[in-house]
């Protein structure tokens, strides 16, 4: 990774010059000078990552590797390097670091200075003021995405970001104008630290800086008029509400629409003697099934309970879905796209707890399932109280951890799976496991036996 990291390096210093040099002009005309300056303030990141010592971060290596690619177009000629600076900017921001989201905020400034009117630059720009704690200068880089922005279910979430950074400067605002009050009524005025305090608030702070006034105001308060006091105790809500807002968004429907969580027994019962199919998401599959009076249509809606896995690419957005399972992964897997397609069930499987109560929070949609998994079936293969498998076998595909858990369960009348093979087909080891169980293979069909 050494030599991979100096030798991009040097290409990066090839095409757009040290920091403070012109780039030099290539035949057929160059790159634009927002792309060199774009590329340039890579190339100060790659040399503060080389100086850094050994790469052990696989998150900084993806960066590393968008990096590469961006290099790549620029150096292209005729290649349009914009969607390039956009991915390397986003990879930035999900490495999650402080220098890292300062690398995208300078790319989202060059991607908008090419081109003023990508609503794709501005998300980048107002996502990565967010992640700096800026969240006024944020809420004006969304409002200009917003704008530009044409398909109303994609900016439900940037809709909500901004409903979230408003209201927690307007409990900042609110605790200003309770404490200039109380500051008025009283004969000596306040105290002299109290003040500082207070002059130091800002919705416009950094959220840091924020953070540590509205502490310093309240410990402060506190310590002057006692906890019992009740300007103290609102200006303690204030504080505490304006925390939660920092930390999440908040949930327009904390009851899902009214869905029904799920566990061990409720799932044990909901395939208890019932015959249940896994579809697989591949073209062939999804064209067969929408074929009117075909035999794969007739074939799965025979069945008592469809079962689909993770993300929808060919599956018509209204095909029957009783149980939808998926998994989480990458390292921000609460950013994924919401699950808005409708099913009866939904199974999310992801480890840590932390990542799997984010991912829930931001990715369900009210009124898309009926019933949701709990905690107790986010990880059934590691769980010592299902399967309790070592984690060191590699990660698994969802579908295989589905057959796994109504494997353990014991209680469908038959499981078969649909479709898959070609790029749906399972692992080897998977695959294996499978084999041994296999009663029956069709053209259409691998029947399972359940222990």
């Amino acid at each position: 990774m050494g030599q991979t990291l100096t030798g991009l390096l040097t290409s990066v210093r090839a095409i757009a010059g040290r920091p403070g040099t012109p780039a030099q002009g290539r035949p057929g005309g160059g790159p634009d000078q927002a792309l060199l300056a774009a590329l340039r303030l890579c190339g100060d990141h790659l040399s503060a990552l080389a100086a850094a010592g050994p790469l052990t971060d696989a998150r900084r290596t993806r960066l590393i590797a968008s990096i590469g690619a961006l290099t790549t177009a620029c150096s292209t000629p005729g290649a349009d390097a914009f969607d390039a600076l956009l991915r390397t900017g986003q990879q930035a921001l999900d490495s999650g670091g402080e220098a890292e989201a300062r690398l995208a905020l300078a790319l989202a400034d060059e991607a908008t200075a090419l081109r003023a009117r990508s609503k794709g630059a501005w998300r980048l720009r107002g996502n990565a003021l967010d992640a700096l704690g800026r969240g006024e200068e944020a809420i004006t880089a969304y409002e200009r995405h917003l704008a530009l922005q044409q398909n109303t279910a994609a900016s439900r979430d940037v809709e909500r970001r901004i409903a979230t950074l408003r209201a927690a400067g307007d409990r900042i605002d609110e605790a200003l104008t309770l404490f200039r009050a109380g500051a008025d009524t009283e004969a000596s005025g306040a105290d002299t630290e109290v003040s500082g305090a207070a002059a130091r608030l800002s919705r416009h702070l950094p959220a840091a800086e924020a953070r540590t006034a509205f502490t310093d105001l309240v410990r402060l308060r506190t310590a002057e008029h006692g906890a019992g006091d009740p300007a103290v105790r609102r200006l303690a809500t204030l504080y505490a509400e304006h925390r939660r807002l920092s930390d999440r968004d908040p949930v327009a429907d904390p009851l899902l629409g009214g869905a029904e969580p799920i566990g061990v027994p409720g799932l044990r019962r909901l395939v208890a003697g019932r015959t249940v199919c896994l579809v697989a998401d591949t073209p062939r599959t999804a064209e067969q099934e929408q074929r009117p009076g075909s035999p794969l249509a007739a074939l799965i809606e025979g069945y008592d309970l469809v079962v689909r896995c993770d993300e929808a690419r060919h599956t018509a957005p209204a095909a029957r879905t009783d149980l939808h399972a998926c998994t989480l992964r990458g390292d921000t897997p609460w950013k994924g796209p919401r699950w808005d397609r409708r099913a009866g069930a939904r199974l999310v499987f992801g480890d840590p707890l932390p990542h799997w109560r984010l991912a829930l929070r931001g990715r369900l949609v009210p009124g898309a399932q009926d019933r949701v998994g709990d905690a107790t079936l986010r990880r059934p293969l590691h769980d010592p109280a299902l399967l309790g498998e070592e984690a060191g076998a590699g990660p698994a595909s969802t579908a295989y951890t589905v057959l796994r858990l109504l494997d353990f369960l014991g209680t469908p009348a038959r499981v078969d799976l649909i479709g898959f093979e070609g790029p749906a087909a399972l692992s080897p080891r998977e695959r294996e496991w499978v084999g041994t169980r296999t009663a029956n293979t069709d053209d259409t069909a691998v029947r399972i036996t359940l222990r």
